[in-house]
């Protein structure tokens, strides 16, 4: 069987940046997983002492806090930085600029509507830019029975698939005054995305590695199933099935974008391991 990887998959720009950062800072603590990869912090814990700390609220005056690729809400990074807690920001520019949308928007009178998930940590901190208010919708179909004013900004957030974002905008712009559409779903998850589309078209197992709680990792295993049924979101090696590569020819392998490359060599000498057999 053939093994064959995407030809854009794990490590994007942001989370490279984070990682980075989160190293040059040892013995501090990052504020929420500083990304969505349990194994990629425990590595952080074990060899640079970067800590976890859920509640804000337990950091002290001059300890250092590395603020989340997510970004975090804006209320809480104020009462953070008025305490003198030291703070490192390894937000993703990609989320810093929907953050910056959201407020300015807000500000000038707009309806700021954000599709994502109203429970990610990305999406709680750009909804807390939004100055008067944001409203969260994670498909078409929420919008039916929403209120809405006639002046509109919309915004994603930054791993959804761009097809969905295009129904949610569709289906804004006949009913409404203005819709000012604001492109925010990064390039590295266009790339990514783009990527397993081709791939899943012509294998017949695919692997999509990366956190069970990754919305871009969720998204690319959404993807790969519209093209191949055999299509498995794992976190490592571990999570593999051997039954699943019997009688394949070709084993397409993706990854999130905070899946490290270290987890992704450990799946592929698994798989290359159970089907030498």
């Amino acid at each position: 069987m053939k093994i064959e990887l995407a030809e854009n998959y794990g490590f994007c720009f942001g989370v490279k940046r984070a990682i980075k950062i989160a190293e040059e800072n040892q013995n501090a603590s990052t504020y929420g997983p500083l990304i969505h990869n349990s194994k990629e912090i425990q590595r952080l814990d074990k060899d640079f002492k970067v800590g976890l700390v859920e509640d804000f609220n337990t950091f002290k005056r001059d300890e250092k806090a590395i603020v989340r690729t997510h970004g975090i809400v804006k209320s809480e990074l104020a009462s953070l930085k008025a305490k003198g807690v030291d703070v490192v920001d390894a937000t993703c520019p990609y989320v810093t600029k929907p953050q910056e949308i959201a407020q300015e928007m807000s500000e000038a009178g707009y309806d700021v509507l954000i599709f994502g998930d109203e429970v990610h940590p990305e999406i709680k901190g750009v909804k807390s830019y939004a100055t008067n208010g944001a409203k969260v919708v994670s498909s078409m179909f929420d919008l039916i029975d929403l209120k809405l004013h006639e002046k509109i900004a919309l915004i994603a957030q930054t791993t959804r698939k761009v097809e969905d974002y295009m129904e949610i905008a569709n289906y804004l712009i006949p009913r409404h005054k203005e819709v000012r559409v604001f492109n925010t779903i990064c390039n590295a998850t266009f790339e990514n995305q783009d990527a397993i589309r081709k791939l899943a078209k012509k294998a017949d197992v695919m692997i999509i590695i990366g956190g069970k709680n990754s919305s871009n990792t969720k998204q690319l295993s959404s993807i790969s199933h519209d093209y191949c049924a055999n299509s498995y979101h794992i976190e490592d090696e571990n999570d593999l099935d051997p039954f699943w590569f019997e009688d394949k020819k070709l084993c397409g392998v993706s990854a999130g974008a905070s899946t490290p490359d270290w987890i992704i060599q450990k799946v592929i000498d698994y798989i290359q391991n159970c089907t030498k057999k």
